[in-house]
């Protein structure tokens, strides 16, 4: 069966700022794509726990969260450059050292690049829902790819998943539930974690009068 991509590049300005903060950085702070495994005490030259984000968006929530955590390494994937842009230049603005990027599909990095047993974390934030049923194929939370989420945690290590839409919301608890090596922390749905800001699709979301809904499985 061939593999349905789960993101379409969005089209976007990609201002100046975001242009230079892309052009000036990327070298220092862009992984390129390999089809080897990261050792990530050479990525990031220290042996904090890693923390992988899958679709950042603009990537002030991700900025937000690092700087408050300097003890934890965060690794984040993104396809859209303007957000890629964004995102370094918070780096940059905040003066970050725990970050990194890479710029590609997250299937293959997942499968390609980030060993077994080797993330403390996964935070997967409003994603596209693809609510037309047509569609559903391409959501990301879909079992056999929270499978190999899962191999990549190591034990004691959590998946936290938000999104603002209700079918997605209960299409990922049944993936998820029914995903070996991860178990529901709670009965169903979790409470809002207060560390994870609000981000600028979760206020789209929020405008339009959806319910934010959240899972935090443990391995």
């Amino acid at each position: 069966m061939n593999y349905v991509k789960s993101f379409v590049k969005r089209t976007g300005k990609f201002t100046d700022a975001q242009k230079k903060a892309y052009n000036s950085l990327a070298e220092d702070f862009i992984i390129p794509f390999s089809e080897s495994y990261l050792n990530f005490n050479n990525v990031f030259n220290n042996s904090q726990n890693t923390v992988l984000e899958i679709g950042f968006g603009s990537g002030i929530a991700t900025a937000q969260i690092a700087q408050t955590n300097p003890d934890i390494n965060y690794l984040g994937i993104e396809v859209h450059k303007p957000g890629i842009g964004h995102l370094l230049w918070e780096i940059e603005n905040r003066s970050l050292k725990n970050i990194r990027i890479i710029e590609y599909d997250a299937v293959d990095v997942i499968k390609k690049m980030i060993p077994a047993s080797s993330l403390s974390a996964i935070h997967i934030f409003f994603p596209d829902p693809w609510p037309k049923k047509r569609h559903r194929k391409r959501r990301l939370i879909q079992r056999p790819f929270t499978n190999a989420l899962a191999a990549c945690l190591k034990p004691e290590g959590y998946l936290y998943f938000v999104t603002d839409w209700e079918d997605y919301a209960q299409h990922a608890l049944e993936e998820l539930t029914a995903t070996e090596g991860l178990k529901n922390a709670y009965a169903d749905f979790a409470p809002t974690q207060s560390w994870r800001p609000t981000t600028r699709f979760e206020q789209k979301g929020l405008d339009k009068e959806h319910e934010i809904r959240e899972l935090l499985f443990n391995s």
